[in-house]
């Protein structure tokens, strides 16, 4: 039975081109300056078509395929960064979606949208690169506090999303652990033990995950 009784709505398709940015006196590249886009969007097993992917190795593949964050999040974060120039995909979100809630979404959830079949799998971890956007690296502590880190999704059947497409519900986790407790759990000095059992227990955590929290067990 599904327990979902709110709306989640795409509000805007997001892709990067490769930017190149200063870090510790190095040149990098990185894909995180991701801008609306009005054309439909194609989701991949690995990442999105077209979008920018530098540094695969903590980027997209099939548990990272395609970041989702909450436009419900932007007007807090407009308030800690006023003077910003804000657009959609400020924070590297290929979708933003309107009505997403880490504290509801379960890990292992899987939702239609558009022509795609997507899966909730982890939140996203923040690195200096969304320091480097917003021009402060102050945010990663305050996004961590902050609790709302958005979610990565598997691209169960590829297909074609675009703006104005819900996510409807498919299946619902029978395990309970949500995006939240999963981010909350990675960050927390002091492990939870009824977190840490849900954890492990959620087939759809990836399995690298498992084998990094192995040690608080």
């Amino acid at each position: 039975m599904v327990f979902y009784f709110w709306d989640m709505r795409i509000i805007s398709t997001n892709i990067g081109n490769p930017t190149i940015i200063l870090w510790n006196g190095k040149e990098e590249k990185t894909g995180i300056f991701k801008y609306p886009v009005s054309k439909p969007l194609f989701l991949g097993n690995t990442d999105v078509d077209k979008d920018t992917v530098i540094d695969r190795k903590h980027h997209a593949g099939f548990n990272k395929a395609c970041f989702l964050f909450s436009a419900d999040e932007y007007p807090y974060w407009k308030k800690e960064y006023p003077n910003l120039e804000w657009d959609w995909g400020m924070f590297g979100e290929n979708l933003t979606v309107e009505g997403l809630d880490e504290a509801i979404l379960r890990i292992g959830d899987i939702f239609k949208i558009g022509s795609a079949t997507v899966q909730v799998s982890q939140p996203r971890e923040p690195c200096y690169k969304l320091g480097v956007r917003f021009k402060d690296q102050k945010i990663l502590k305050k996004y961590i506090e902050h609790g709302h880190p958005g979610t990565y999704v598997r691209v169960l059947e590829e297909g074609i999303v675009n703006i104005g497409d819900h996510l409807k519900v498919l299946e619902q986790s029978k395990n309970a652990l949500t995006v939240n407790q999963f981010f909350r759990l990675l960050y927390a000095k002091k492990k939870s033990p009824e977190l840490l059992r849900l954890f492990m227990a959620n087939d759809s955590v990836p399995e690298y995950k498992k084998i990094r929290m192995q040690k608080y067990i």
